[in-house]
């Protein structure tokens, strides 16, 4: 092992990403039958082309996991947030999965996830310091 190389790296290329998720595919397709690491995101823009909302995730297996869920301030209760969660698990469902799962924090939108189905699986304390990182799934139904 004295032949390698180390690096830390705040900015990794996609093209790194992809190498490992593709050697975690091939290392689970054997298990899995099916690939995971499928992208999927709902994005949303004014009529100007502006992104005012999203959410990106990734279909792996049978799950969603939802990575990133964003609604720019002005356009929050209204609306928007309830249908971006829709649209990516209508499309989660189309991709065949059956369950979704996601975190947030204390200071974001667990009511909001719970309001939408999600339920609390797990929870870490202090996660920043005084707060708490909540991890919710869903069992998605066509």
């Amino acid at each position: 092992m004295s032949d390698l190389a180390f690096s830390v790296e705040t900015s990794p290329a996609a093209r790194d990403i992809e190498a490992l998720a593709q050697g975690l595919t091939e290392h689970a397709l054997p298990v899995t039958g099916t690939p995971g690491f499928r992208p999927l995101s709902v994005l949303a823009r004014n009529p100007a082309g502006a992104l005012v909302g999203g959410v990106h995730g990734q279909v792996n297996w049978s799950w969603l996991h939802i990575a990133l869920f964003w609604v720019a301030t002005d356009r929050r209760h209204q609306g928007l947030g309830s249908r971006l969660l829709a649209a990516i698990e209508t499309a989660a469902l189309e991709r065949g999965c059956s369950q979704a799962h996601l975190d947030t924090f204390s200071y974001q939108a667990r009511p909001f996830y719970e309001r939408h189905g999600y339920r609390l699986f797990a929870t870490l304390e202090d996660y920043p310091r005084g707060q708490q990182r909540y991890f919710l799934r869903k069992a998605l139904r066509a």
